[in-house]
């Protein structure tokens, strides 16, 4: 389980870089389709990516892996219900709901509950 919990923080951190920086194009529509403001969606774009950068830290530093993933998983049920409240299909809430869940896995499994 550790080795999940692991690769689960790598890959939430490496994608949310992924799409903030090589897709941010898509970022920038879909904010716009949400109605949000493009300091809103830098706000959040910043948060993001500091919490992953917290998130990679959490490997060699377990006392933050936590408070990042806990964060990470905020930001992802925002998203989640901000898909579900402009009606986009269950295909592009897919990744973010993909997302939400292994942050709260590390996070169970950093509380010992996993």
């Amino acid at each position: 389980m550790d080795h999940i919990s692991l690769l689960f923080q790598i890959i939430v951190s490496v994608s949310v870089y992924y799409v903030w920086i090589f897709r941010y194009h898509n970022v920038v529509a879909e904010f716009k389709q949400f109605g949000y403001s493009d300091v809103f969606r830098n706000f959040v774009g910043a948060a993001k990516m500091s919490i992953s950068a917290l998130l990679i830290m959490g490997l060699c530093y377990n006392d933050i892996t936590l408070y990042a993933a806990l964060g990470m998983a905020f930001f992802m049920l925002g998203a989640q219900i901000t898909h579900l409240r402009v009606k986009n299909p269950f295909k592009q809430r897919l990744p973010s709901l993909v997302f939400l869940l292994m942050s709260l896995f590390v996070a169970a499994f950093d509380c010992g509950l996993i």
